[in-house]
């Protein structure tokens, strides 16, 4: 299984998750044309994308969705209820996910999971090809236990560790923005991270990867340091800025990952 980590944080989130001949779009958070350019840097191209799922209707999620669409009007797109009436796109297909439902895609199986975030109905992904299983979850205030049941086991963790409690709150955002990140709807900080991490690894866990970084409030040194407490040490831990993309490949010797920085021209 492959995982590109295209975009993360607040300027905009993408990944493509992909298994056999079966490639997921996840979240179309930047504009298609760096969908394309950040694809392309990894030997990919949109139209690869066999169906773009959604985690929710921020506009960071979704900011390139509907000039993808017209681009590349082959991709189906699935979201939950809530999020698709908070939505005016077009596509080919698609439907509506519902949180514990498991749906094929391909050589994927998916199933989604209610998260905690203020938005209508926000969702965290299960990636399970029958060999691997991978986990992605950002923006949620909390880690609920529901989570922490749904993501047990796997051998991937994408997990948001969006800020430092300290900097957030010393930080320069006015007062009801530092409370709505900090809230149980919001973002989870890099201690609930750790937390989070430590309630879902298992025997079989092989890497984790933070997502979703405050470039005001947060450094990826901290969020390392803080989660490589929670693991063994010959598992790798990185994080994911908004100035980087990241593969990483699970086969039977373990997680590879392979780090690309966003250069002038290349996506940025």
């Amino acid at each position: 299984m492959e995982v590109l980590i295209l975009a993360s944080g607040s300027s905009g989130n993408a990944a493509l998750i992909s298994s056999g001949g079966t490639s997921l779009l996840i979240d179309v958070g930047v504009s298609a044309l760096q969908i394309r350019q950040r694809l392309e840097a990894f030997g990919r191209a949109p139209e690869d994308v066999g169906a773009v799922l959604l985690t929710h209707e921020h506009s960071d999620h979704v900011r390139g969705l509907d000039v993808f669409l017209r681009r590349h009007h082959q991709a189906p797109v699935w979201a939950t209820h809530g999020t698709w009436s908070r939505l005016d796109v077009r596509c080919n297909g698609g439907g509506e996910l519902e949180s514990g439902q498991t749906r094929i895609f391909g050589d994927l199986q998916v199933t989604a999971v209610s998260t905690s975030h203020d938005a209508a109905d926000p969702v965290a992904f299960m990636f399970d090809d029958g060999c691997h299983c991978v986990a992605f979850c950002t923006d949620t205030g909390k880690f609920t236990t529901l989570l922490q049941q749904r993501l047990l086991g796997c051998e991937l963790l994408l997990l948001e560790a969006n800020h430092d409690s300290d900097m957030l709150r010393h930080g320069p955002y006015p007062w009801p923005l530092r409370q709505r990140i900090s809230s149980s709807k919001g973002h989870l900080s890099n201690h609930q991270s750790l937390k989070a991490v430590d309630q879902v690894q298992s025997s079989v866990l092989r890497a984790v990867v933070a997502l979703h970084l405050s470039a005001e409030n947060n450094c990826p040194n901290l969020v390392c340091e803080t989660l490589r407490s929670a693991v063994d040490e010959d598992i790798p831990v990185t994080a994911v800025t908004r100035n980087e993309m990241l593969r990483v490949t699970l086969d039977g010797d373990g997680a590879c990952l392979e780090r690309h920085d966003l250069s002038p021209g290349r996506g940025k």
